[in-house]
């Protein structure tokens, strides 16, 4: 219950802290609907990656200036291949993704598990 109680009062904080993006008047000094603000270019840079010991392999990385974005991710499949994507958008020419995979995919052989039987009773 506290811990619902703390998230809760964070994520006022942050609302109530957050300033706006919109300006409360239009171009003529009026209160009207909201109207952005002007921004310059977008541009960041980003990347993250996750091995553990339970086998989680994956990352991706991410960088943008204007309409130029670019990156790639990459993720380790269960059957024990490397998948990668390379990608990159530029203004209106869409999501162009080139996929590769790394090593050799392992199929091990099935071994049934044990049937369960039940216990002779006596009685």
């Amino acid at each position: 219950m506290v811990y619902k109680v703390f998230v809760l009062v964070a994520l006022v904080a942050v609302t109530l802290g957050t300033p706006s993006r919109y300006s409360p008047t239009n171009s003529y000094g009026h209160p009207s609907a909201l109207v952005p603000l002007s921004v310059g270019r977008p541009a960041y840079n980003f990347n993250y990656a996750v091995k553990d010991y339970n086998g989680n392999d994956f990352g991706h990385q991410e960088s943008r200036d204007g309409y130029n974005t670019q990156g790639s991710y990459y993720v380790q499949l269960p059957d024990g291949r490397l998948q990668k994507v390379d990608y990159y958008v530029n203004g209106d020419s869409g999501y162009v993704a080139q996929v590769g995979y790394e090593g050799e995919a392992q199929y091990p052989v099935y071994q049934p598990a044990p049937s369960y039987q039940p216990a002779p009773s006596y009685g």
